[in-house]
């Protein structure tokens, strides 16, 4: 078995999926077909129908693709058969079921962005920062019936800066996602079909397992009485998208929400006021945590554009103000 001879269906949605789905191309191998979710409905009403990612590259590269709205569908199940994949790749896509991921004689495996048992779930890269984790990674690993829980294939690791944000770690993960993939399909075609793999169960794992569940809007409430390490890596967490937000309450003026994405660390600063009580310094703004001060770098008013401190600070006078 060649890179060529091998049938690949990729599933995939978002950009971090293309990284992926660019290398099995650029590298020859052949991808039969792509699947993503429908056209996401955008605009004002809504109105205009926005392709994912994956479908966008796809088409430039003359790969059918297929937008189930149920992956049961009979329908979808038949039109997928008839690609004859020998093996299924998947990348930030959505659960699947037995009849899908069981179709290929090769199996479906998965690219995670965790260092597979800790972080199973659809936001491992926000919560792997926002738990100031300093060694995140990549998992590839068979599906099974349970979400995250397969057989592992191969994990690789990756270090987090003490400063770095989501969209550092989502485009070193998405690069380290695409060289992992396409090591573990070498190590299929070197095993004609056959490739080692060890239950999660089977594991050594220190300390306990952490979550990812998907990230709503009210997860991304900032809690000024937390400590400001904790604060901080939150922030980092979220940034740049979702970002996390806090709402700025100013006597005799209606309180606005306020995104976050940089905050600074201020060792050995004592807290001034209760938590969120906002200080400002020669153009810097700093606000109190419940061991010490945080220095705001950038953040968006409601309805603005994200901009750094000192120009949120021209002409705006938030003497008093509290962050909560």
């Amino acid at each position: 078995m060649t890179k060529e001879d091998l049938r690949i269906v990729f599933m995939g949605t978002p950009e971090f999926a293309v990284g992926t789905l660019r290398a099995l191309v650029e590298g020859g191998y052949q991808v039969v077909a792509a699947i993503t979710q429908p056209d996401k409905p955008v605009g004002r009403h809504g109105s205009v129908l926005q392709p994912s990612e994956v479908k966008k590259y796809a088409l430039e590269h003359d790969i059918p693709v297929l937008q189930p709205e149920k992956m049961k569908d009979p329908e979808f199940v038949e039109q997928l058969r008839s690609f004859h994949a020998d093996l299924q790749v998947v990348v930030a896509f959505r659960m699947l079921p037995e009849v899908v991921w069981a179709m290929p004689p090769l199996g479906t495996f998965n690219v995670h962005a965790a260092l597979l048992p800790q972080y199973r779930g659809a936001a491992p890269i926000n919560w792997a920062v926002i738990n100031g984790e300093t060694t995140t990674g990549v998992t590839t690993f068979f599906l099974d019936h349970d979400i995250d829980t397969g057989r592992v294939i191969m994990r690789r690791p990756f270090d987090i800066p003490d400063d770095a944000d989501v969209e550092y770690v989502y485009d070193g993960l998405m690069k380290l996602g695409a060289e992992v993939a396409l090591e573990t399909i070498d190590r299929i075609i070197a095993g004609n079909g056959q490739v080692g793999s060890i239950p999660q169960e089977e594991m050594a794992v220190s300390g306990p397992l952490h979550p990812a569940p998907k990230i709503f809007k009210e997860t991304c409430e900032i809690d000024w009485r937390q400590p400001s390490n904790r604060i901080h890596d939150f922030i980092r967490g979220l940034s740049p998208y979702p970002g996390a937000w806090t709402m700025l309450a100013q006597e005799g003026v209606a309180p606005v929400m306020v995104k976050v994405y940089k905050a600074s660390k201020c060792e050995g600063r004592t807290p001034e006021g209760v938590p969120g009580t906002i200080t400002v310094e020669k153009n810097r703004l700093y606000v109190t945590t419940a061991d010490g001060l945080l220095r705001i770098d950038s953040l968006q008013l409601a309805g603005k554009k994200r901009m750094d401190t000192a120009a949120f600070l021209n002409g705006r006078d938030v003497s008093g103000a509290r962050f909560c």
